[in-house]
């Protein structure tokens, strides 16, 4: 594997429901992992990744301490974390604490550790939160085709921001991404067969691309 991917939360209840730890156990997990990690030969070394569940908020708990999720990525880093990102698990998140949070992340971490954001659309603010945290130099977001996903342990919350509504709205933004919209959209067949109770989620699949739309010719700032 080129990478491993851990989600600490930062709810207690949370991450006692979700993966069976509370925070200070979670990190105590991730250092475990990266010492094991450190006795491999380099070339075979996974880089470790941390995203931070419910960073934005709970479910189970409500708010959870901004200061406290900083404080964890800190501590996060220092067990040997190669990057740590964010992650709104319940759907909690605006784009003004989006961007406060990010600009905080890279401060205590720096802009080399820092991960990306994991974003759901529960109540719509997905795509203006990937706008923002765009505006705080994040690069990396995780979606899913026709915003599939949730856990079981956020009640309510939605799947992920949609892949198709992602990849459209950078492209019109400018932002190279590589990925042909149209495949991707017909694509959604395959899941509409394989999975047809599962409500799939996506504004651009349901209208289509607008006329005379054209492909971000770079990638560029923003």
């Amino acid at each position: 594997a080129r990478k491993l991917t851990m989600p600490p939360s930062a709810s207690r209840t949370h991450g006692l429901n979700n993966i069976g730890k509370t925070p200070e156990e979670a990190i105590d997990e991730v250092e475990r992992v990266c010492a094991l990690r450190d006795t491999l030969p380099v070339k075979q070394r996974p880089e470790v990744e941390v995203g931070i569940s419910t960073a934005f908020g709970c479910t189970l708990e409500g708010p959870v301490s901004e200061d406290w999720v900083i404080e964890m990525a800190g501590l996060l880093a220092k067990a040997g974390a190669d990057s740590i990102g964010l992650s709104d698990t319940s759907g909690y998140a605006n784009p003004n604490q989006i961007k406060r949070m990010f600009r905080r992340l890279r401060n205590e971490i720096g802009p080399e550790k820092m991960a990306g954001a994991h974003l759901h659309n529960t109540r719509g603010q997905g795509l203006a939160n990937v706008v923002a945290a765009l505006e705080e130099e994040v690069t990396t977001f995780d979606s899913s085709l026709g915003g599939l996903g949730g856990c079981p342990y956020a009640p309510g919350a939605t799947g992920n921001i949609v892949t198709e509504d992602l990849v459209f709205m950078l492209e019109a933004m400018g932002l190279r991404t590589g990925i042909d919209i149209e495949a991707l959209i017909a694509a959604r067949e395959v899941l509409l067969h394989g999975l047809p109770e599962e409500m799939i989620y996506g504004s651009l699949p349901e209208v289509g691309l607008p006329k005379g739309f054209t492909y971000a010719k770079a990638r560029g700032p923003m």
